[in-house]
């Protein structure tokens, strides 16, 4: 099957060869590579119609899904450190890796970690965090990518395997009293600015 590749468009932040294909995308077409946000009604590409055993693994998942890709990073090509803000479960978002084709060259860093992604695996990684990847084999590294998003399901699911819902909720906590504080510097300023701002924060509480 011969497939339609796009270069990544995000080319400031690799070298080398970094490639997509979207299996779901926002318009439904294969060459919408983009990881959309806030989009309704994302739509199957033409491609995934073809991937019964593919759609099948989606279908296990049951949660909303966004742009779900391909990506192929060849031998050589390096995806510099970088952060995708707001990619984490905390912020209702949780981004599956499954390795389809890898090699022992690649190198897969999350924040001071090295991570071991093996055929068939499949992982949950907060790309909120600094990340990197290096294609040091001989072979194109292959990931199907899933944008879900979070609920029961998945809440469930990430408990069974050891994710702490109670420190999550702490810290969102302690979040919330940040906040507090800085409405309440803000309050003492009493300019249109400051009110901007404090109307703009009381709706994150």
């Amino acid at each position: 099957m011969a497939l339609n590749w796009k270069e990544h468009f995000n080319k400031k932040d690799y070298n080398g060869i970094w490639q997509s294909i979207s299996l779901q995308s926002a318009s439904g077409k294969e060459d919408d590579i983009f990881a959309n946000y806030d989009v309704d009604g994302y739509k199957e590409t033409a491609l995934l119609k073809k991937l019964p055993y593919i759609k099948s693994i989606l279908n296990s998942w049951h949660c909303p899904k966004e742009s779900i890709r391909l990506l192929a990073l060849h031998p050589g090509a390096e995806i510099k450190p970088h952060r995708d803000r707001g990619c984490n479960y905390v912020n209702g978002v949780c981004r599956i890796h499954i390795p389809i084709q890898t090699n022992d060259g690649v190198q897969f860093k999350v924040g001071d970690e090295y991570l071991v992604l093996n055929e068939g695996t499949s992982w949950y990684i907060n790309f909120d965090e600094t990340h990197a990847i290096i294609n040091n084999g001989q072979s194109v590294r292959v990931h199907l990518v899933i944008d879900a998003l979070r609920n029961s399901w998945t809440d469930a699911l990430f408990t069974a395997h050891g994710y702490d819902m109670a420190a999550e909720q702490k810290e969102q906590q302690m979040d919330r009293e940040s906040t507090l504080k800085v409405i309440a510097e803000l309050e003492r300023l009493n300019t249109p600015a400051s009110k901007q701002l404090i109307e703009d924060l009381k709706k994150k509480i």
